[in-house]
């Protein structure tokens, strides 16, 4: 077989400015789970009193992650498949997961994008008013036509599969443009667009009829609950998903970085700015919550639905009917929710296309293409069926439980502890940062404590999967073996095949180098001189190897 490192490495995209990289990840940070999720995890575990573990978390994983994330990609400067190569090759099959992990979600990601793209439309004639049987039957019946069987049914959902197929065309048009041309553009409209919408909607539900009482139920501390572990688990878990790290796309953007920037500064100001949005979705959707406890004459502790799929679908269509002005208000709040995840989705498939470019050695539009169709392919004949919100449910569940939560406890523990690099990634962001401040301290956090904690969270969810079930209620065990497991097995068997695949660019050719000219091999040690252009490096292990001979 002739060297898979045969073909010329392409150069490194990258972005147009550090402003572009800023807007880019903070649009990843900004999801659909801060709109849905924060509000309702904040008001379950002790109102108010919960910013203090969600702060802690933000300061203690969330940064800290952040950073390691931004450390490694600019650092390796590669997608997260190279990154790991050039660390060592025995570990390039991480990177492989991670693509794979983001290949996964933004399968199902899509589609609700695609959900919240349709009821944006919905929302000029609040066409889910004209169900006698109210927003729920609208959705799952009139909209959905979920299959009464929890199992899987090939037929579509034309009212799903539209809409998908034209987010699909967006994204995948935006990824094949490029980083500074398309992903860095697109953020720059998208991002401040969405804030920009977001607070008129939030300014607007704080005006309406019993919306103090709402911000009350979600503010009022109860500081009790601060000695309940849950409620730390849950601040954590909120933090660590919110800020998309730990899988890759946070590691893939940072390698587009220049090799002077401030990777510190810019990491502060992304997960602060990601907390601020969350903190503001939770005045808007309680603000609002509080008016139709108002308006039904309840407590809002009695009122059902309050985060995910039933908060954006359910709850907050029958409150647009009890509203003033309620069709603009729900056109704000579906392109709010669509904006929010389109910027998210193009950084999924940010990690997964920049990882074919470089295995195949293509441009990004064929990269694009070749990721994105299967992809789109996949949410459409999987979840735009009338099963797919069942097969959405768990695959979720487990991708998010196991396969984003395994894949941040292995990196935390390769770069800490097996391969031991990060005092050298931790030199590596003072010296190219404005803001100093990283400490042994962020060794002791990246390397111990919190592969420690994921590890935690992830051991007591599987083991509920593997004792009860995830949803033993609505599904069986042979449903979620197949979608849940089943999908997880997939997984790894992918990860395998593409680790074994041929590279079609020379990606072990690669010098790191500080903003002071000094060139560095993978070890973290100076390079030796070059007679030519073609800076040839080989992996840890093989320099280890020429080391001791």
């Amino acid at each position: 077989l002739m060297s898979s490192n045969s073909g010329k490495s392409p150069a490194r995209e990258q972005w147009g400015s550090q402003f572009g990289f800023l807007m880019a990840a903070i649009g990843s940070a900004i999801g659909l789970g801060n709109i849905w999720r924060f509000p309702g995890v904040t008001y379950s575990n002790g109102g108010g009193a919960f910013m203090i573990p969600y702060v802690v978390a933000l300061l203690t994983a969330g940064v800290p992650f952040l950073l390691l994330d931004y450390a490694v990609g600019h650092r390796y400067r590669g997608s997260s498949p190279a990154v790991f190569r050039r660390m060592s090759k025995r570990w390039e099959w991480l990177g492989w997961w991670h693509v794979v992990v983001c290949f996964v979600i933004m399968t199902y990601y899509a589609v609700i994008i695609g959900w919240s793209l349709r009821y944006t439309f919905y929302s000029v004639n609040t066409a889910w008013a004209q169900d006698k049987d109210g927003a729920k039957d609208f959705f799952f019946n009139q909209f959905l036509h979920l299959s009464g069987t929890v199992g899987y049914n090939s037929s579509p959902v034309w009212n799903v599969v539209i809409p998908l197929v034209v987010v699909w065309a967006v994204v995948i048009a935006v990824i094949g443009k490029g980083v500074a041309g398309g992903v860095e553009r697109a953020n720059k409209v998208f991002l401040p667009l969405l804030v920009l919408l977001f607070v008129v909607l939030v300014v607007r539900a704080l005006f309406l009829p019993g919306a103090v009482d709402g911000l009350n139920a979600l503010w009022t501390p109860n500081f009790d609950s601060l000695g309940e572990p849950k409620v730390w688990v849950a601040a954590y878990s909120q933090i660590f998903y919110s800020l998309s790290i730990g899988f890759g796309i946070m590691l893939t953007y940072a390698s587009y970085l220049p090799k002077k920037t401030n990777l510190v500064g810019t990491g502060l100001v992304a997960a602060f700015a990601n907390s601020s949005f969350e903190v503001l979705a939770g005045f808007g959707v309680f603000g609002t919550l509080g008016f139709m406890a108002h308006q039904q004459g309840v407590g809002v502790d009695k009122l059902e639905g309050l985060t995910g799929i039933s908060l954006s679908f359910i709850t907050f269509p029958t409150i647009i009917n009890e509203m003033p002005g309620g069709a603009l208000f729900g056109i704000l709040f579906f392109l709010s929710l669509t904006l929010a995840g389109i910027t998210s989705l193009i950084s999924l498939l940010q990690v997964v296309g920049a990882a074919a470019a470089e295995k195949m050695g293509t441009t990004p539009l064929k990269a694009a293409l070749v990721t994105g169709i299967p992809a789109a392919v996949v949410s459409v004949f999987v979840f735009g069926t009338t099963s797919g919100v069942y097969s959405l449910d768990v695959v979720d569940a487990y991708i998010n439980q196991v396969g984003v939560l395994s894949s941040a406890i292995i990196m935390s523990a390769v770069t800490g502890v097996i391969l031991r690099k990060l005092p050298m990634l931790r030199k590596h962001l003072n010296k190219v940062s404005d803001t100093k401040f990283v400490g042994q301290w962020w060794i002791v956090i990246v390397g111990a404590a919190l592969p420690i904690l994921l590890a935690y969270m992830m051991g007591d969810t599987v083991l509920g999967y593997i004792e009860n079930g995830y949803n033993p209620k609505d599904y069986s065990r042979g449903f979620e073996g197949i979608f849940g497991w089943g999908m997880l097995a997939v997984a790894v068997v992918a990860t395998i095949a593409l680790t074994w695949a041929p590279w079609r660019t020379n990606v072990d050719s690669f010098t790191a180098q500080d903003e002071e000219g000094a060139e560095y091999s993978h070890a973290g040690v100076p390079a030796p001189a070059q007679k030519s252009d073609a800076k040839e490096v080989t992996s840890d292990a093989e320099a280890a190897s020429s080391a001791q001979a």
